[in-house]
């Protein structure tokens, strides 16, 4: 299995030896250093124009037919590749998003001050606390908009009471990320506690209402997963934040039920408005990101029972 996933581009591989092999530090480090040269991220890097936007598609009508949707997709790419904030390739990536991509549905706002909607804005922190970009404007919008159940909702707006699954994985990831980047802050963490408790009272896939399954596709593990919520991607923040839990454990055993007799997760579906080129992963095929993600949360279970 080790030799399968080490079999992969450099930003698989430098997670698989940090997560799941006793490489040392500076092994991993030469091996993170790749990702903005060699391979897929490199591939993104040749693509991103000195305007800092990347080729738009025209059949995809909600994300990357606009410059914004461009630059805010690949950065979140090349932040689930590992590329390091502080490599130069890096530094000119998001220097050039910052200094030239605008929201223009929102005033033409600069692309790191955000626009309105929790769902964008949290991936927008997450991004400026990876790369090193100033959001604190932002999470304080989000604390703000913070809902009575606990969770975040895109269309509170629109008159939605209730927390979204989907939403609230997006701002729970983007407040971690600022957590780690700028420091412990009371505010950021009880809000952060608090969304973590909207889902762990849904045992991280359940109505609170009815303790019916809220949406057969969290069951379905998908990567990149974009905006979209699934029981790994859950699993996966509550291990980066380390905070194990009993009412996960259903979550968990979906988990385990999914891996295939030959020890692999598959790639149960892609995000149509999120096909990054360089996925050379096929649906329903055996995937090396999905069974990184999934080893890496058992092993850390596992680790917490003992």
């Amino acid at each position: 299995m080790l030799a399968w996933l080490l079999d992969a581009d450099p930003s698989i591989r430098w997670q698989v030896m940090r997560d799941l092999t006793d490489a040392t530090t500076d092994v991993v480090d030469r091996e993170r250093a790749l990702v903005g040269t060699h391979g897929w991220g490199a591939s993104v890097l040749r693509r991103q124009a000195p305007d800092g936007t990347w080729a738009p598609n025209p059949d995809d009508h909600e994300w990357t037919s606009t410059p914004e949707g461009t630059a805010f997709v690949n950065l979140l790419w090349l932040r689930d590749l590992g590329l390091d904030p502080a490599s130069p390739e890096a530094r000119l990536a998001v220097g050039r998003v910052r200094d030239h991509v605008t929201w223009h549905w929102w005033d033409e706002h600069p692309f790191f001050v955000g626009e309105v909607e929790p769902c964008i804005n949290s991936r927008v922190v997450a991004l400026g606390a990876y790369f090193g970009e100033d959001v604190s404007g932002l999470v304080d919008r989000l604390l703000g908009e913070q809902m009575a159940d606990g969770g975040w909702n895109c269309e509170q707006e629109n008159g939605s009471t209730r927390g979204s699954f989907s939403t609230s994985i997006n701002v729970l990831e983007g407040l971690l990320e600022f957590e780690r980047a700028a420091g412990g802050n009371a505010d950021v963490v009880a809000a952060r506690l608090r969304g973590q408790e909207y889902l762990l009272e849904r045992h991280l896939l359940r109505r609170l209402s009815t303790g019916e399954i809220a949406d057969r596709r969290f069951t379905a593990f998908v990567f990149p997963p974009g905006w979209h919520y699934d029981v790994l991607r859950g699993l996966d923040h509550f291990r980066r934040a380390g905070a194990p839990d009993a009412r996960m454990t259903e979550a968990v055993e979906l988990v385990e039920q999914k891996r295939g007799e030959d020890g692999r997760w598959l790639l149960d579906w892609r995000m149509p408005s999120h096909l990054i080129p360089e996925v050379d992963e096929a649906e329903d095929e055996p995937s090396r990101w999905n069974t990184l993600r999934a080893l890496r949360v058992l092993g850390w279970w596992n680790e917490a029972a003992r």
